[in-house]
């Protein structure tokens, strides 16, 4: 097995790991963060009606300044996405990070969406 499939194999385990635990339901759905090189997207997902309730992107932000750090925006995401959660009267959710660590881009989007009301 080559280095490239065997990263694959090992990030699908740890996904795979993560998500036996948590379960989005209609009261208290699950919100995903999806990490690429350049941008950030987080989605929340009730898992019982498997539907995407809402998804936010870096793209959806405008930003005056382009130049802002990659942190800066992932935090600025995670308000945004409170926010829009907050009108479809979503308060609590389960946080799902997916294959990646608690660290960077990951902990800015919870802590904006902390910041913006939602309960983890």
């Amino acid at each position: 097995m080559n280095s490239k499939n065997k990263q694959k194999s090992q990030k699908q385990k740890r996904a795979m790991r993560v998500r036996k635990i948590i379960r989005g339901t209609t009261a208290m759905p699950r919100l995903s963060v999806y990490r690429s090189s350049r941008y950030i997207y987080a989605q929340i997902i009730d898992d019982e009606k498997k539907k995407t309730v809402l998804g936010v992107s870096e793209k959806n932000l405008t930003l005056g300044d382009t130049k802002t750090p990659k942190s800066d925006r992932a935090k600025q995401l995670g308000m945004l996405l409170a926010k829009m959660a907050g009108e479809k009267k979503i308060k609590k959710v389960v946080f799902d990070r997916g294959s990646y660590t608690y660290h960077g881009r990951v902990k800015a989007v919870a802590q904006g969406a902390r910041e913006g009301g939602l309960q983890f």
